[in-house]
């Protein structure tokens, strides 16, 4: 699905929109796991093609070739696993319709950037091969890939074990409907990239959103921090809907940067 800007360069501002709130001194010291079972699972259509893996769940998108988000839950379990291995990246077989290929990445100037990262599914051989599928795969920036969304990553990675688990929710955006496209596929490039945290807070939840541009310039993770009410109106879609009403709208109205620092 193609996801509308008003411009690419009015995400270099949405870190004003951070309202921020009251920082929470429990936040972290009294966990309690969520209730609630797929808390990562964003609002889809009936016309988006889900693939369910061992550990992350993908919409694919058979016109731009790329996700339109991946979900997935990290604990602090999960990332204390070990498993290594390199792989070549792949089409997942089980797919059907029209999937990204090695050729179209070939010579392009994009890295085969992983949204769900290998490191997050150390802890299961399985997870951490079905990460090398083209449905978990988008052309990015080679210097955001190992640079600035790297360390938003290992970030990620620090909040599941400093607080228990974190639900995460990632995928493109897109400024135009006929985005640059790379290889005789038609991958399409997106503008920008998105990052959804949500960690349970006793009965109650915190949340936070990234946005990064897909460009080489480095780019810091509090000045690309919003209110995720703020991504979800920009993707014009819930990226957690399987929360309480209540407990969604004062989660994701504001966020505070000390909870995520």
């Amino acid at each position: 699905m193609s996801l509308l800007l008003a411009s690419v360069t009015c995400l270099a501002c949405f870190h004003l929109e951070n309202k921020g709130s009251a920082t929470s001194a429990t936040f972290g010291k009294h966990f309690a796991r969520a209730t609630l079972q797929e808390l990562e699972i964003p609002a889809h259509g009936a016309d988006e093609d889900l693939c369910t893996y061992t550990g992350h769940v993908s919409s694919y998108n058979h016109q731009t070739l790329t996700p339109n988000w991946v979900a997935y839950c990290l604990t602090d379990n999960k990332v204390q696993g070990s498993f290594k291995a390199n792989y070549p990246f792949s089409q997942d077989p089980k797919v059907k319709g029209r999937q990204a290929s090695r050729e179209d990445y070939s010579g392009s100037g994009y890295d085969k950037g992983h949204l769900v990262p290998r490191a997050d599914m150390k802890w299961d051989k399985q997870a951490y091969y079905e990460t090398f599928y083209f449905t978990n795969v988008c052309p990015q920036n080679h210097q955001l890939n190992t640079g600035c969304w790297n360390k938003l990553e290992q970030k990620t990675r620090r909040m599941a074990s400093r607080y228990g688990i974190v639900y995460v929710v990632s995928g493109p955006i897109y400024s135009s409907k006929s985005p640059k496209t790379i290889g005789k596929g038609g991958v399409a490039v997106p503008d920008a990239f998105f990052k959804a945290l949500l960690v349970p807070d006793g009965d109650e939840y915190r949340t936070v959103a990234f946005v990064m541009r897909n460009v080489p310039e480095k780019q810091d993770a509090q000045a690309c921090a919003i209110a995720v009410d703020s991504l979800e109106s920009l993707l014009q879609r819930d990226l957690f809907p399987s929360l309480p009403d209540k407990q969604e709208a004062r989660a994701e109205a504001t966020f505070d940067w000390n909870d995520w620092k």
